[in-house]
């Protein structure tokens, strides 16, 4: 469904000849005078001697190719090297849009390739409007936030690879790492697009080692889960200190549309599109799910076996509570299993080397809670086990997300005991039908 969504009732259908005016370019904003310490650098483009011919997509009937998109081609040259073809269909309802500058808000499940579409917007905006003054370090053009490290950490991954060929910097922000490592990629020159949790964000900005006052484009992603998680407050402050939003482009984009959504985003953007992506299948139809009744006692045995089998090749176990995945951590490792922990206790350091040695292969198993395991995009995972069935009936949906990814199939075994088994049918609600739970084989519990 798109539509215009205005703050009157009335809502028409977008058309070209009913759109608002473009954006102001960056250069009609007020500068603000910086520190003397920031010395003004310019960045360097590279030169191009790749030609789009090189990369050869058919057209396909229902299908939108990024080749007819009329992206740069830097960028172009990133998308075939990383294998895009088609649009998803956000991105295809999405870009038209944005990549004209109008502001937009999106309705969309994580899987669903709402990050590539954000990021070719924000490429192609910085590319199209070149800067040739010298610019202040610590300065970004464009800036993106999320609700945790590890979602911060894949967008910047994401967008350090469409950017490899554009000249384009990306720096990423968060906390738990080193501040004074960031505070020299900061200064190690202009920096044109910020990935960053809200909390070290303004860390830096309240230090006066970051300016938002010349940020052209902002994207807030997963604001559902920022409001879950109490960073409301601190996304207004960072808002506040950006250029009004009539004089930038805002995308938000969330996996929900309640009313405290739609109040903000009202409140943030201008004139946005509105985007809404209705999966057919709130869960993936490449992930085969089924729930075991079981007692608390016989969860860890029958976990053990499932790790086990032949047709397990990478595993990531979910619970709710930090303390929950600890324990678990602790009683696997001394089973003699390759784990890793990803949680909210362990330091960030430690969390990206778990997560890099588990998209090697040199883990095959990974305890999660719902936090730390939001930001995780790895193709290959051939199962999700929800050790603690989760509160919050989406974060099912989320975890189970983790697997069947990439047109590859995947399983979900959820446990249901006498603690947590009242949560099923909030779930099966919100996936539209009955779960399969039965009690486990007798290969399982022998």
């Amino acid at each position: 469904m798109l539509k215009k969504f205005f703050k009157k009732k009335e809502s028409p259908v977008v058309t070209p000849e009913t759109a608002p005016e473009l954006k102001p370019a960056a250069d009609s904003k007020p500068a603000k005078t910086k520190p003397k310490t920031s010395k003004p650098r310019t960045a360097k483009k590279p030169k191009i001697t790749w030609d789009i011919n090189q990369y050869v997509v058919e057209p396909k009937e229902g299908k939108k190719r990024f080749h007819d998109l009329n992206l740069p081609i830097e960028l172009m040259q990133g998308i075939a090297e990383l294998g895009y073809q088609y649009c998803s269909p956000i991105q295809a309802q999405v870009l038209p849009y944005t990549l004209d500058g109008y502001d937009a808000i999106g309705k969309a499940q994580t899987g669903t390739g709402k990050t590539a579409a954000f990021l070719i917007t924000v490429i192609t905006d910085l590319l199209r409007k070149p800067i040739e003054d010298s610019r202040y370090v610590g300065e970004p053009r464009a800036l993106v936030i999320a609700p945790t490290r590890e979602l911060v950490q894949q967008i910047g991954e994401d967008a350090k690879n469409l950017c490899k060929y554009t000249g384009l910097r990306v720096v990423t922000l968060i906390g738990g790492v080193d501040y004074e490592k960031q505070q020299k990629q900061l200064d190690a020159g202009v920096v044109d697009i910020v990935v960053a949790t809200p909390g070290r964000l303004m860390d830096f900005h309240e230090r006066n080692k970051i300016y938002l006052d010349m940020v052209e484009i902002m994207v807030i992603d997963e604001a559902d889960r920022m409001l879950d998680m109490g960073f409301i407050p601190q996304v207004k402050r960072i808002i506040s200190h950006t250029p009004k939003k009539s004089f930038r482009q805002t995308l938000l984009f969330s996996a929900t549309f309640t009313q405290d959504i739609l109040n903000l985003s009202e409140r943030w953007t201008h004139e946005p599109v509105r985007i809404e992506i209705e999966p057919d299948n709130v869960a993936a139809d490449t992930v085969e799910q089924v729930v075991y009744i079981v007692s608390a006692d016989e969860k860890f045995s029958i976990l053990k076996k499932i790790i086990a089998g032949d047709t397990v090749e990478s595993v990531i176990i979910f619970a709710n509570r930090r303390d929950e995945t600890r324990r678990l951590y602790e009683k696997l490792q001394k089973a003699g299993f390759k784990v890793g922990i990803l949680s909210g206790d362990v330091p960030q350091q430690k969390r990206s080397r778990t997560l890099e040695l588990f998209k090697q292969g040199d883990l095959k198993v990974l305890v999660a809670t719902d936090v730390a395991g939001r930001g995780i995009h790895i193709d290959g995972i051939s199962h999700v086990v929800n050790y603690t069935l989760p509160e919050d009936p989406e974060d099912y949906v989320h975890r189970i997300g983790r697997t069947g990814r990439a047109g590859a199939t995947g399983m979900s075994v959820s446990f249901a005991c006498e603690d947590d088994a009242f949560l099923l049918p909030s779930i099966e609600e919100l996936l539209g039908r009955k779960l399969n739970a039965v009690l486990p084989p007798a290969s399982l519990l022998d």
